[in-house]
């Protein structure tokens, strides 16, 4: 999915996406944190502990593209990570925390990048830029907005 945003655009998003993500969730007890509402999908919590996870490993792969030659960015099953303990505990207080920080220096090393075509290697993915790496990330945030949203709308009442 490719986002129709300038690149200061998009790199302006990434750093207001946790407090986008904060003002969705603050006001969540640990039991809507916790309760998988729909069978097929993550808990809120394990959202917001996957999106730390996703994106401590963008900004590390984005900075390898950057400073080496093509390299080979590793992979990780997703679906295993949630199922962590520290993945599936109702305090989103510490991924919160490095969302911010995170986001705040990714946004930062972003406004430096010269060359949006610099190449990657993804196993999973085929050949990657600096560009479209930047377009998955601003619509991962968006999408799992949404995600988290239509969770906090199915709550009872």
């Amino acid at each position: 999915m490719t986002v129709t945003m300038t690149t200061a655009e998009k790199i302006d998003a990434l750093r207001r996406f946790p407090a986008q993500l904060e003002a969705l969730v603050a006001d969540l007890t640990p039991d809507e944190l916790t309760t998988a509402y729909n069978a097929s999908e993550w808990t809120v919590a394990q959202n917001v502990h996957h999106l730390a996870d996703s994106h401590i490993n963008s900004y590390i792969r984005m900075k390898l593209i950057q400073t080496e030659d093509t390299p080979t960015l590793k992979p990780y099953d997703q679906d295993d990570w949630a199922k962590l303990p520290d993945s599936i505990e109702a305090d989103i207080h510490p991924s919160m925390t490095l969302l911010r920080g995170l986001h705040l220096r990714w946004a930062r090393f972003l406004e430096s990048v010269q060359d949006w075509q610099r190449p990657g290697f993804h196993p999973a993915n085929g050949a990657v830029t600096l560009a479209s790496q930047l377009d998955y990330y601003v619509a991962h945030c968006e999408g799992h907005i949404k995600q988290i949203q239509a969770v906090i709308d199915n709550m009872p009442k």
